[in-house]
């Protein structure tokens, strides 16, 4: 899949941009702060509905501007389509395809699938397993709509059990019979969400494996571990078994809005004793086999979105990174540097086409 041309009006610090894009790997240049990654978080907005770092739209709207727009022509195997994401004050959220206004949000979710690796990732491996979870979620919804209707179904039932059992402790009384029209649906629902988290996760874990070994060049020992509340035992036993301390927690403390990943290299959890380099390692290859996973499973190379990727990788690694972006397993791929020589230091080698951009606050020169 590619962008063929793009345009962003007000989002961020990007007032007016109209650029083509022709080339399979796009360089942006330029100082930190000018722009560079509003362009890449322009290109997931248009792909996933929202910015990937700010998901209150207001917020992403250019100072003393009302709205912001961005639209992309999209060739996605022999098709090319229009996508057009908008944001106003008064009008609030539009996405179209060719024109045609999406009824649902959900619907356009996965049809344009891109992979972002930012500096910001690093939270994947040291904070709470929430969005561990989501990065599952994101991966599996890209393809499986049944998923993902799920998924929404899931944490809107959760929502109302959680403010039932808040009730409860508010109002200083039980009612078992309304809980238990929310734990039936919990029932019915959480079977189905984990049977496709475990179908993803014994997939995924050997392409990671395999892309952390062509980049870091090493035999150090990486897994991934699936834990899961229902891996151990039934929905309905853990409900019932955790009803007091529910009660005690105004909240359901356990089911698969609990499930994690744990992360090791060398059978050590990666978050205590992993190098930077390292770290950055592991969520290159975690993000590699998103890509690799979408792909199998859609027909189609999500376009690849890496905003300082370089960083604390050395030479090494950096080398196995270029040598795998460059082949035929990836599609259209955006780099973000701020060093122009350097950067084209590390491109030239890999003898593949690429154009550079430069930015200045939030200025975009023509490509070279």
């Amino acid at each position: 899949m590619n962008i063929l041309s793009l345009k962003i009006n007000n989002y961020k610090n990007i007032s007016d941009l109209h650029i083509d894009i022709p080339e399979k790997i796009i360089c942006l240049v330029g100082n930190n702060g000018a722009g560079k990654t509003n362009f890449l978080d322009a290109i997931h907005y248009l792909s996933n509905t929202r910015s990937y770092f700010n998901h209150i739209d207001q917020q992403n709207i250019k100072y003393n501007e009302n709205f912001f727009h961005i639209e992309g022509k999209f060739k996605r195997l022999n098709e090319i389509n229009l996508v057009k994401s908008s944001f106003s004050l008064e009008r609030g959220k539009v996405v179209k395809l060719d024109d045609k206004k999406h009824k649902k949000l959900s619907e356009h979710f996965g049809m344009f699938p891109v992979v972002i690796i930012t500096p910001y990732d690093i939270d994947l491996i040291l904070d709470g397993s929430e969005l561990r979870r989501n990065f599952i979620d994101s991966v599996i919804s890209q393809y499986d709509k049944d998923y993902l209707h799920n998924l929404i179904n899931y944490k809107k039932i959760l929502l109302h059990r959680n403010s039932l059992l808040k009730n409860f402790a508010e109002k200083n009384y039980f009612d078992k019979e309304s809980l238990e029209i929310w734990d039936y649906k919990i029932i019915k629902i959480s079977p189905e969400i984990h049977k496709s988290r475990m179908v993803f996760y014994n997939e995924f874990v050997q392409i990671f494996k395999e892309y952390y070994l062509k980049i870091s060049g090493t035999d150090e020992k990486t897994d991934i571990q699936f834990k899961s509340d229902l891996t151990e035992d039934s929905i309905e036993n853990i409900l019932n078994k955790n009803i007091k301390k529910d009660i005690a927690f105004q909240r359901t403390t356990a089911g698969i809005h609990k499930d994690d990943l744990i992360f090791t290299i060398d059978n050590q959890q990666l978050k205590k004793m992993a190098s930077q380099g390292q770290q950055k390692t592991f969520l290159t290859a975690l993000k590699f086999a998103q890509s690799n996973y979408i792909k199998r499973h859609t027909g189609f190379r999500p376009v690849l979105l890496l905003d300082d990727i370089f960083d604390k990788l050395d030479a090494e690694r950096v080398k196995n990174v270029v040598n795998l972006v460059s082949d035929d397993h990836f599609g259209q791929i955006f780099i973000t540097h701020t060093d122009k020589e350097k950067l084209e230091r590390i491109i030239s080698p890999a003898n593949v086409p690429y154009s550079i951009i430069e930015v200045n606050k939030g200025q975009f020169e023509q490509m070279l």
